[in-house]
């Protein structure tokens, strides 16, 4: 594969030259994915994809276009080349998009553990698909099922520039899902849950998932909607990770330079309560969203993004940096279709000193929601509003479900009202724990 993914980039880039552009990047990735899916223990679909991609950026002084194409012999390279310098030509210039300077780019490419070799069959991942479904459908109340899912796959990538950084790496998926139903009174009630993971070792078993499903469901029975008031909210660690993926579109680097963020003017400052501390992580070891280099060819590294509170740092690419006079920091996500943009990695919000149960137990009246409906959040004023489900909480504990909510506030305001629990679950790749927000608005009934 990697023999092939540099035939490929050297291919592209030597084409992009001859076709007349000042300077080139680009991406090649190929891989294959496979999913099994399974429903009233009965498989539904067996899927497996195998595929390759490129995307090319060419510069031709000061304009610039991207191109991407799933065709990958050399006649239809060769047109891809020429199609994207001819767009560069009529392009607007961009005095920020360029290459790094061959200072800038990585040195050397660390070895992170990203990828499972382990090869997965069918048969094992309608194994783990049943598996969870019948976990599921064995609890009391349940009565019907959405399905079940289990999947698996690995993917190489190379980036290279035409002067001088070519690097690439490999990284694989695992994963397992089920939806099931109950019904009260008339009224049916859905839920799910999942498992992911880079390494399939690492992945939940499934029927804790089919049995978390279930309970989950069976709770949601007989909800009501809450009253309307100022609360405290808790969001529960499935849906906290929200909040902290606000605070990374807040303080990217393409909204700043644009000065379309609430944040813009924060550097520095305080912008939450002082038990906040976020972490951007590229290098961990078996990291959802690790990875060795960005996606302009610069070293990645752990970044502190938010200090107990104060704000230290934006998400920058090579355009937005230029734009705002800063250096780059490795922080540059793109696909074969798109140009880099500034974005994420390990995103990471450090836990707290107290448990879920403690957050909850501290409230006499108030919110945990479990579930976001819909989204209204304005980056420019800070703004919120969500539609939301949970549970009601009265005199410490929780009184039971309630749907058709909708809790709004300022995340200025929320930012500073925010305790974190200590539940961290790095199942995906924008992680944070349970959060408790006081002084939401809530309305329901």
């Amino acid at each position: 594969m990697t023999d092939k993914l540099n035939t490929l980039m050297d291919m592209l880039l030597d084409r992009a030259r001859k076709a007349g552009a000042d300077a080139a990047d680009g991406i090649v990735a190929g891989g294959f994915g496979q999913e099994v899916s399974v429903r009233l223990g009965e498989v539904e679909s067996v899927e497996r994809s195998e595929d390759h991609e490129i995307g090319l950026r060419v510069f031709v002084g000061k304009r610039n276009a991207m191109i991407s194409s799933s065709r990958i012999d050399e006649d239809s390279i060769n047109t891809l080349a020429e199609r994207a310098v001819a767009m560069a030509k009529l392009a607007p210039e961009d005095p920020f998009a360029d290459l790094a300077e061959a200072d800038l780019l990585a040195r050397s490419i660390p070895a992170i553990d990203i990828c499972d070799a382990t090869e997965v069959s069918s048969d094992e991942l309608r194994d783990d698909a049943l598996a969870a479904e019948e976990a599921a459908r064995a609890i009391k109340g349940i009565t019907n099922s959405e399905g079940g899912s289990a999947s698996s796959g690995r993917v190489d990538v190379m980036i290279a520039t035409s002067n001088g950084f070519s690097g690439g790496y490999q990284r694989s998926s695992h994963g397992v899902s089920v939806m099931v139903l109950s019904e009260q009174d008339g009224t049916m009630e859905r839920d799910y849950d999942y498992t992911s993971a880079v390494y399939r070792e690492d992945l939940k078993s499934p029927q804790e998932i089919g049995i978390s499903a279930a309970e989950r469901t069976l709770q949601r029975l007989g909800a009501t909607r809450p009253p309307t008031g100022s609360f405290p909210v808790i969001y529960d660690r499935r849906v906290s990770s929200s909040i902290a993926g606000h605070i990374a579109s807040a303080i990217n680097g393409a909204a700043i330079a644009r000065g379309t963020s609430f944040l813009k003017d924060s550097m520095d400052s305080p912008i939450a309560a002082d038990t906040i501390t976020l972490v951007d992580d590229p290098l961990r070891p078996r990291g959802l969203g690790s990875s060795p280099f960005d996606g302009e060819g610069l070293a990645r590294q752990r970044r502190v993004m938010v200090e107990n509170g104060v704000l230290k740092g934006w998400f920058l690419d090579l355009a937005s940096a230029r734009q705002l006079g800063l250096a780059p920091t490795g922080n540059a996500r793109r696909g074969a279709g798109s140009p880099p943009s500034p974005g994420t990695t390990n995103w990471i919000m450090e836990p707290g000193d107290v448990s879920r149960d403690e957050l909850i137990a501290s409230i006499e009246e108030g919110f945990l929601v479990t579930e976001m409906i819909g989204s209204s959040v304005s980056l420019i004023t800070g703004d919120y509003s969500r539609g939301a489900s949970g549970f009601w909480i009265k005199g410490g504990e929780i009184q039971g479900p309630v749907t058709e909510a909708t809790i709004a506030g300022n995340l200025k305001d929320m930012l500073m009202q925010i305790t974190p629990a200590n539940d961290l679950d790095f199942t995906r790749s924008t992680i944070a724990p349970s959060l408790r927000i006081d002084g939401m608005t809530v309305a329901g009934a």
